[in-house]
């Protein structure tokens, strides 16, 4: 068990995203860009006789959060930054125009390549033609000047968008960020909480790799949280010194569990037929992953599935150098394994389950329905 854990420990250092360059220069092209974006449009309403609207900037997202990892050999590197902007809705209606701006005054660098989206604007970054691993997505918001809970409304639609997909969508993302960062009092629970966060996203990443199919994945942001409302810390007191053991598998077994159990059959008569359904606790209240299909769906819940087969395999393998290897196809090739010479004289004890703490007052059970995660014909492996 404790071999595991520190192979997991090992594993959360080579895939965590605070690696200070990394950060610094992230930040750095933040800054410039908020920079270059308030210069030019100041510029642009100059050039119109009109004052220029004035916005606020705040960072959100996994680099917020600091669930933050490294990406992927052919991913980027990238930074979540909001744009509220004091505007009035009555004025902008469409909030399209309001996204051109940002395009408009952003696009033309030969080092950058903007692209306007339907949640955002994104601007990838690249030298000689070529991308440097490096985007930035900013979401712009208006905050309505009569409001006094502080609302924010995000801009959704594309620069060709029909007029229904043109919306001003309640969001609030800062009380968002705000229930991530207060959902522990323990600091070191904290910390599990966003390393089992990683470990699935590194997962994700692994197991569902990014085509150009337009095959909608799962989304890192499902799994945070997902992680919000069905994490459980996995811990054991010591009664004499007070001191905190953790257990990342157990830990991530658990939600594992739960996550499956949160599929909701959607016809009745097919049990196999079923969805993840996650919704944000806040504004706007949206599944996270109503875009995956349901053929998609089944895809992850069986490859969840497996997952956890693994991780209990894992456990009760005597030999440590097969249970990093099954651990390693399933997470990637950080994830350490030994060699057969360093672990010929050892082996892994029976697992001992160790005691769980619940992470709010919502409480997860541990144990496992054998119904409930029977495997379809589809799902079998």
């Amino acid at each position: 068990m404790a071999k595991l854990q520190n192979d997991f420990m090992e594993f959360h250092d080579k895939i965590k995203l605070d690696n200070l360059d990394e950060n610094s220069t992230l930040k750095k092209e933040r800054d410039i860009l908020l920079y270059k974006l308030r210069r030019r449009l100041k510029k642009y309403f100059e050039q119109k006789k009109e004052p220029p609207p004035s916005f606020e900037a705040f960072d959100q997202g996994s680099y917020a959060m600091g669930t933050g990892t490294q990406p992927m050999a052919n991913g980027n590197y990238d930074i979540d930054v909001g744009l509220y902007f004091h505007i009035a809705k009555e004025y902008y209606p469409d909030p399209v125009p309001v996204k051109q701006w940002i395009y408009e005054a952003l696009t033309g660098n030969p080092y950058q390549n903007v692209v306007c989206r339907n949640p955002c604007v994104t601007v990838f970054y690249q030298r000689k033609g070529k991308p440097n691993n490096y985007q930035i997505d900013l979401a712009i918001y208006f905050s309505d000047p009569s409001s006094d809970d502080g609302t924010l409304y995000l801009a959704k639609g594309k620069l060709h968008s029909r007029y229904e997909e043109r919306i001003w969508e309640k969001a609030e993302p800062k009380q968002f960020l705000k229930l991530i960062r207060d959902n522990f009092l323990e600091e070191e629970d904290k910390k599990q909480f966003i390393r089992v966060i990683r470990y699935l996203k590194r997962w994700k990443d692994v197991q569902f790799p990014e085509t150009t199919s337009g095959e909608f994945l799962p989304l890192g942001m499902g799994l945070t949280v997902a992680a919000y409302y069905w994490f459980n810390v996995s811990k054991t007191i010591d009664v004499f010194t007070n001191k905190a053991t953790y257990d990342d598998v157990h830990a991530l077994k658990d939600f594992i569990k739960a996550l499956a159990w949160q599929f909701t059959d959607i016809d009745p008569e097919d049990q196999w037929e079923s969805r993840l359904i996650v919704t944000l606790p806040v504004a706007p209240y949206s599944d996270i992953f109503e875009k995956m299909t349901d053929n998609q769906m089944i895809r992850f819940r069986r490859k969840l599935k497996l997952l956890l087969i693994v991780l209990v395999d894992a456990e009760t393998e005597p030999d440590p150098y097969e249970a990093s290897h099954k651990l390693q196809e399933q997470f990637g090739e950080y994830f350490p394994v030994p060699t057969k010479e360093e672990t010929a004289s050892k082996s892994f004890a029976p697992a001992i389950v160790s005691s769980s703490s619940s992470a709010k007052s919502l409480s997860v059970t541990s144990s496992c329905d054998t119904q409930r995660f029977k495997m379809s014909p589809e799902e079998q492996p």
